[in-house]
């Protein structure tokens, strides 16, 4: 059993320094705890080098800039911290998660001259999912809770308010016996996973939901220039859930699950691809061509 994130040894890079990690906390009355005025990432480790830690970095600066705020501190530096955290907390694989909030000066709901925080933790990290388990496929059940209309909510961003409705269609769909939920947009059309984005092969081509209210993942945007590389069709679409019914596979991407295939749907079976093997050895190779052309670039710090 892994050791609570509250109680574990080593440091956390807090507000521009390294902190016992048990000292990293923040008060009761955070405006970011109450108010959901909070941003973060999450990146992993290959080999000890941070895979598209660019774009990562970006997305993070993009998601504070919707939620009204600046990050206090620029690229450089937080690639600086990130690169000495995997050295002092001798990560070779792992995961890494930057988060910014605001503080406590002021408890309501403005709070524009609260101060902003930024911190970085690092953990070693096995799969999200069982390495079998990733090959053989998941098993999914339809959520209640939908993701939002863009106009009600920032959802090009990674903030923390629009994860609440994952952790309560996770949960209940683990209730049930399954391994995570899929979830449909404000229409009804499919949407992603509670954490990561979803294709589907169909006629040997992949449809993968048109990312216009849910987050367009970096492990996402690489499998489409992955599979367009291998002269895979990939048709980004409006997808019903009966239009996933001669489906031949399905499978997740994002950081944390990488790819992972899905066996399952609500009862619906999907029988597998080739084409899900190939995407996986692709990105395999990818990650490790990506490491070695910048593990000097990361290390140097």
């Amino acid at each position: 059993m892994l050791s609570p994130f509250d109680n574990r040894q080593g440091f956390i890079w807090y507000n521009g320094s390294f902190v016992a990690w048990t000292d990293a906390t923040l008060h009761l009355l955070s405006h970011g705890l109450h108010y959901a005025s909070c941003v973060f990432e999450g990146e992993r480790v290959y080999d000890g080098v941070v895979f598209k830690l660019h774009e990562h970095t970006q997305r993070l600066h993009h998601s504070a800039d919707v939620l009204g705020f600046s990050l206090p501190y620029d690229t450089e530096t937080l690639h600086r911290a990130t690169a000495q955290l995997i050295k002092k907390q001798k990560i070779t694989n792992g995961y890494v998660r930057p988060v910014a909030w605001r503080g406590s000066e002021m408890m309501a709901i403005s709070a524009q001259q609260n101060r902003i925080h930024c911190a970085i933790a690092a953990w070693v990290w096995p799969s999200y999912f069982d390495p079998n388990l990733r090959k053989k496929g998941i098993r999914l059940q339809y959520a209640t809770w939908r993701r939002p209309h863009p106009s009600t909510a920032p959802t090009s961003t990674k903030a923390a308010g629009l994860y609440m409705i994952c952790t309560l269609s996770k949960h209940h769909a683990e209730k049930n016996g399954y391994d995570d939920a899929l979830m449909l947009d404000h229409q009804g059309y499919i949407a992603e996973s509670t954490g990561a984005n979803i294709f589907f092969v169909i006629d040997d081509a992949l449809h993968t939901p048109e990312p216009d209210c849910f987050l367009d993942g970096i492990t996402r945007q690489c499998v489409i220039q992955l599979a367009r590389q291998l002269n895979i069709p990939v048709l980004e679409r409006k997808l019903k859930p009966e239009d996933i019914k001669n489906a031949q596979a399905a499978f997740l991407t994002g950081t944390a699950v990488e790819i992972t295939a899905v066996a399952e749907i609500d009862g619906l079976i999907f029988k597998g691809s080739p084409l899900t093997d190939r995407l996986i050895e692709a990105f395999n190779a990818h990650v490790a061509a990506y490491c070695t052309q910048h593990k000097n670039e990361q290390t140097a710090s």
